[in-house]
């Protein structure tokens, strides 16, 4: 009877799970940006070919896209890109215009300077970021700057929904600047929520983010109608 197989060194696994995390992350920026398009089939075998890696390290990432809601894995078609439809974008955005102005009015009251200033970094990163049309930044300092904003609200259980519900509107949200040409007017907002705040104007600061919120949704799902008719 031949012994059981020693299981790999740390090494050889600290490596695999490096792999597998770039792999995800670079299969993530793809979906978000709209190289892989909803409905898109993502074979295993063709990525493992494309990275020049065997198939383990890709079905991980598969597995971790499936658990952040960007994929779906199916019987006998495998890892799909899953979308959003109308009505389930302009559910998300309801409830982003329910929750967050609020919880800034909660929040704000407690920034100090050092908190303005990775605000107003934040921002500067942002409009930095729509005028060299990096997309794939746009997300992400988008969704920091949104939660920064609530930070202190003391509500974990509304800003974990809040989490989410930005992670999820991060492809509609790229989609709606880059198709409507909104890119002065969102980092124009972004820059007032933050001079409001700091100025004392909360509930105007409170008011702004919820226009903000709303313009977002009523632009989007516009661009999403008119998708769907064409």
């Amino acid at each position: 009877m031949s012994a059981p197989a020693s299981p790999p060194p740390a090494t050889d696994r600290l490596r695999h799970k490096t792999v597998s995390a770039a792999v995800t992350e670079s299969l993530r920026q793809r979906i978000l940006n709209g190289e892989f398009a909803p409905g898109i089939q993502l074979r295993q075998d063709a990525l493992a070919e494309e990275f020049g890696i065997s198939r383990i390290p890709v079905r991980e990432a598969l597995l971790q896209l499936e658990a952040q809601g960007l994929v779906r894995i199916m019987p006998h078609r495998g890892a799909v890109v899953t979308g959003l439809s109308v009505e389930e974008v302009e559910d998300i955005f309801r409830l982003r215009e329910q929750l967050e102005p609020p919880l800034l009015a909660l929040s704000a009251r407690r920034f100090a300077e050092a908190d303005y200033r990775r605000l107003r970094s934040l921002t500067d990163g942002y409009g930095a970021a729509l005028a060299a049309g990096q997309v794939d930044r746009w997300g992400e300092l988008n969704r920091s700057f949104h939660l920064d904003l609530l930070r202190y609200a003391d509500r974990p259980r509304s800003l974990s929904i809040v989490s989410g519900l930005l992670q999820d509107c991060d492809r509609p949200t790229r989609l709606q600047l880059s198709a409507s040409g909104d890119t002065a007017r969102a980092d124009h907002e972004h820059t007032q929520i933050v001079a409001l705040c700091e100025a004392g104007r909360i509930s105007e600061a409170a008011d702004l983010l919820q226009a903000h919120i709303a313009h977002a949704a009523v632009s989007l799902v516009a661009i999403y109608r008119q998708a769907h008719a064409e």
